[in-house]
């Protein structure tokens, strides 16, 4: 999906909204069906194995998203991911939720809500 502005001084904002609207949303490099990095395609393949369905915003097509995305968050790395409306983390705490079994009851809620 496209974060859509209309100048810089929106684009918090439109991250915010984007986050608010998706019950599950990774920022990622690349797409789904072209990651443009490891973690990034590490994050997609546990939500598919997982089965919950995801929105990606591939933040390799717009340097304000990719940038804005590390403000909105404070958080220095891609991907960055959010399950209704909430930061969860990176690849790291994903995979950490993942491997614990926490990931999937966490996703699924989000989607069920």
């Amino acid at each position: 999906m496209k974060v859509n502005y209309s100048n810089e001084g929106d684009v918090q904002k439109a991250i915010a909204e984007a986050v608010q609207s998706n019950s599950v949303l990774l920022f990622v490099k690349g797409t789904p069906q072209m990651p443009q990095c490891g973690f990034s395609k590490g994050v997609m393949d546990m939500f598919n194995y997982l089965q919950v369905p995801y929105e990606t915003v591939d933040v390799l097509a717009d340097p304000l998203i990719r940038e804005g995305v590390k403000q909105f968050t404070q958080w220095p790395t891609i991907p960055q991911i959010f399950l209704k409306g909430q930061f969860v983390g990176g690849f790291d705490i994903c995979r950490e939720l993942f491997e614990k079994g926490e990931l999937e009851s966490m996703a699924k809620a989000a989607v069920q809500a």
